[in-house]
């Protein structure tokens, strides 16, 4: 597939059907046969492939520090800094639309993307070829861990031996490729804050850092 084999060595694997990576480069504003549900499933694949490598490489930490380190690992951010060392972006397929308003350089597409593409080697080469893509983009996991907000609001309701926060969506707006989502965050049932941000789990960051503060201010 001569088109993608600057990216086929990039993510260290060569396609044995390249429609897969087609299907991972399209962006929802082109096509109905769009990367989303590649999204979906690459999500899942690289939680196990972090899962797995942070587990093997930091024996000594505990299941917290673990769950930190991983969402360090895989958030928005991080993936659009790795999906932009392959120079992804350059290898969407979308409408002029959302390429003239920056969707090629969109940290939410290119998250997107990535988890797409990571989705793809998955179904064509196995689950070594996606640990292998995701060892060369996101590292080895021998780093440690930083806190963020959900895991700092669970640890702090885990302190006032209260249950733990879930998160619903509320809703979404926008153009395909400037989505911007509104959560939730709810203890017990009811209603602490709410959050807005590009992607649902950015979205849930925000209303977890608002509960947080909300929170340690009153007392609740």
């Amino acid at each position: 597939m001569s088109d993608y084999s600057a990216l086929e060595q990039a993510v260290g694997h060569v396609f044995s059907r390249p429609a897969l990576l087609r299907q991972a480069l399209t962006h929802p504003s082109l096509s109905p046969q769009h990367n989303q549900r590649l999204e979906f499933l690459g999500d899942a694949v690289l939680e196990l492939c972090v899962s797995e490598k942070i587990y093997e490489k930091h024996p000594e930490m505990h299941e917290g520090a673990m769950t930190r380190l991983r969402q360090k690992l895989v958030r928005e951010e991080k993936l659009a800094e790795a999906a932009r060392q392959v120079r992804l972006g350059g290898f969407l397929r979308m409408d002029r639309s959302c390429e003239l308003s920056g969707g090629r350089e969109n940290p939410s597409v290119l998250c997107d993307a990535f988890e797409a593409v990571l989705a793809a080697v998955y179904l064509d080469g196995g689950l070594d070829a996606a640990r292998e893509m995701v060892l060369r983009l996101i590292g080895d996991c021998s780093e440690t861990g930083e806190n963020d907000a959900k895991s700092a609001l669970q640890e702090y309701l885990q302190g006032e031996g209260r249950s733990m926060p879930s998160y619903v969506t509320l809703g979404e707006e926008g153009p395909p490729h400037d989505r911007v989502f509104t959560a939730a965050v709810l203890v017990d049932g009811e209603e602490i804050a709410q959050g807005r941000g590009t992607s649902k789990k950015r979205a849930e960051q925000e209303a977890a850092a608002a509960a947080l503060g909300l929170m340690k201010r009153s007392g609740v």
